[in-house]
């Protein structure tokens, strides 16, 4: 997709637009009351791309990106409009993102020229054991797992703001949470998008009175172009403010979470079997988010950042970057590259879910399986003409390397929900910030706290409930304080030590393939960033058949990767990919999906 570009007086009318929007949202100029409506409101209009000066943002929302360029636009650092965007999407976007769930957030300090990264994911209960989530030694039914106060893990996201802002930040966590709670008190448009995942969930948020009063307004899902306000989120977003996370982590919002998870508020007509968390207030008053040391590749000459255990993301993606390092990319047809992308990605899944899980509670040799030496190991698996067959065996990253010889037990790969969330932001000084968030499957939990006006994560179905290889050590069973595996891979790109682009995706555990593939697609297929994440997607995560976009099934390599022995399946939409690049010129690219998820929203401070 060609970039867009504006005239003078264009950029103007859209910069006095996105003012005028923020300015009428701080103001208080529409009517505050609960439920849906229909009005006369427009929604906030997206573009897939913007190029200009003075910081750029990007996400899947258009109000959550305004939020954040007014945050730039006064003065705010990427850091700032990362916790305001973010917010936002807890307003626009709750069934992928809020204060009861988690993420991981990466950061490139422009100062100091270093890489930084928190990890705000989610953790058990204490009481939690290897064995929770089973019932006379079988696991208990998936979607009876998620639909539970079980499943709430201890939420990282307001530590995760909390913690940023402190150490980077130039805004208090009232100011930044300001332009979302004003989104709550006075509503968005609703699309289509949300009417359908709406739809989706509309059984079991049927089953919640506070989800049902909140999201199925006189019981049904709310039409398009509607209204949608949220009173109860804009007075917790207030409290938070005034109070800090402290309202949370001990206090009284931290109260009616837990009572939430405890005691699950089920309508008494509803059929559903809703089973009881296990979350405390001492384990809400023991999360921390952690600061980590991120994980570095090199590329091709560039130096890769991403996010190191819990999450998985950044050794998958690096792994996978090393071992297509053996290799050289560019000069291949486009079904070759293909053929070895999705190898690469079914052999790190492979290792990846044999050997990485929460690094407090499992050893993970990360060195190794980042190492070089391991990746060349791992290449040599791969032929130049023929898929592999099924699911392939873990390596052995234990620092001998030189042998050829295939594991002998598989390492497949277990589930994840689909949702989730993405932005990047960056400001005008060169800071950068890629942050994914989420609640996990499409409406979390699918619990509301009463009064709260957000939804519970069901984060702790990320855990494998069984070991996923029987007889062999699972890194990723559950564990008292543990934090589940997760795939979220919020990815910086350095060029001669200074950002050349940031990008990140939500979608399970397709996170890793989306954020490898744009990756490639960027660097080794020579692709503008927004064409990279355009660009028909397949994901492989060591599974006998490969996920594939309708895109990707019409394009003309499909059938040589077919012949090649690739096994394909249906997947109608994978990922929602953000991202920024710096331009030599000195301005900065700001892409989102053009179409996914009903199209992202992409903008810049001042065109040009």
């Amino acid at each position: 997709m060609p970039t867009l570009r504006f005239s003078r007086l264009s950029r103007r009318l859209a910069a006095l637009a996105a003012v005028t929007l923020l300015a009428g949202l701080l103001a208080g100029l529409v009517p505050a009351t609960a439920g849906a409506a229909t009005t006369g409101r427009q929604p906030t209009p997206k573009q897939p791309v913007a190029t200009g000066y003075g910081g750029a943002v990007s996400t899947v929302d258009a109000d959550a990106t305004q939020a954040g360029l007014a945050v730039l636009r006064r003065g705010g650092n990427a850091v700032d409009a990362a916790v305001a965007a973010a917010a936002a999407l807890g307003v626009t976007e709750p069934y992928s993102a809020g204060i009861g769930g988690g993420g991981f957030f990466t950061y490139y300090n422009a100062r100091s020229k270093r890489v930084y990264t928190i990890d705000g994911r989610e953790t058990a209960p204490a009481s939690f054991t290897s064995t929770t989530f089973t019932e006379n030694g079988a696991p208990i039914p998936f979607a009876e797992a998620v639909t539970s106060g079980l499943s709430n893990g201890i939420p990282g996201t307001p530590a995760t703001w909390a913690l940023a802002l402190r150490s980077w930040g130039t805004l208090s966590l009232g100011q930044a949470l300001r332009p979302a709670e004003t989104i709550a008190r006075n509503g968005f448009v609703v699309d289509p998008t949300f009417r359908t995942q709406t739809s989706d969930n509309a059984d079991r948020f049927r089953d919640f009175p506070a989800t049902a009063a909140l999201y199925l307004p006189g019981g049904q899902p709310p039409a398009v172009g509607s209204v949608l306000r949220n009173p109860d989120l804009a007075r917790t977003y207030e409290q938070l403010g005034r109070q800090g996370v402290g309202a949370i982590y001990g206090g009284s919002i931290g109260r009616d979470i837990v009572r939430t998870t405890q005691q699950p508020p089920v309508d008494p007509k509803a059929t559903r079997k809703v089973r009881p968390g296990q979350m405390t207030m001492s384990d809400l008053r023991r999360y921390v988010a952690i600061p980590r040391t991120p994980t570095h590749v090199t590329y091709r000459g560039l130096d890769v950042f991403g996010m190191a255990p819990a999450s998985s993301g950044g050794i998958a993606v690096g792994e996978a970057l090393n071992i297509l390092g053996n290799v050289d990319l560019s000069k291949m047809t486009q079904a070759e590259y293909l053929h070895y992308f999705l190898e690469a990605s079914r052999y790190s899944f492979a290792d990846r879910n044999r050997w990485v899980g929460d690094s407090a509670y499992v050893n993970v040799p990360q060195r190794e399986l980042l190492s070089k030496g391991f990746a060349r190991e791992r290449f040599c698996q791969i032929s130049p003409t023929k898929a592999s067959v099924g699911t392939v065996a873990p390596g052995s990253p234990d620092g001998s390397y030189g042998s050829c010889s295939p594991g002998r037990v598989a390492a497949p790969t277990g589930y994840e929900g689909p949702n989730t969330t993405n932005l990047t932001t960056a400001d005008r000084w060169g800071n950068v910030v890629e942050y994914t968030l989420t609640i996990e499957q499409t409406g979390g939990s699918g619990i509301t706290v009463p009064g709260r006006g957000f939804l519970l994560n069901n984060e702790l179905t990320d855990f494998n409930f069984v070991p996923i290889t029987p007889g062999v050590p699972d890194p990723n069973l559950p564990g008292p304080g543990k934090r589940p595996r997760s795939s979220i891979s919020p990815t910086i790109v350095l060029k001669d030590g200074k950002p050349f682009f940031a990008t990140g995706s939500p979608g399970g555990a397709t996170i890793i393939t989306t954020a490898l593939q744009v990756i490639l697609g960027r660097v080794d297929r020579r692709l503008s960033l927004e064409d990279a994440i355009a660009a028909p997607r397949a994901s492989q995560r060591n599974a006998a058949q490969t996920e594939a976009e309708p895109a990707f099934k019409a394009a003309p390599y499909f059938a040589t990767l077919v012949a090649m022995g690739h096994q394909f399946k249906d997947n109608p939409e994978i990922g929602a990919a953000t991202g920024i690049e710096f331009l030599r010129d000195g301005r900065l690219l700001a892409a989102a999906e053009p179409v996914r998820r009903g199209g992202g929203a992409a903008g810049v401070v001042r065109a040009g």
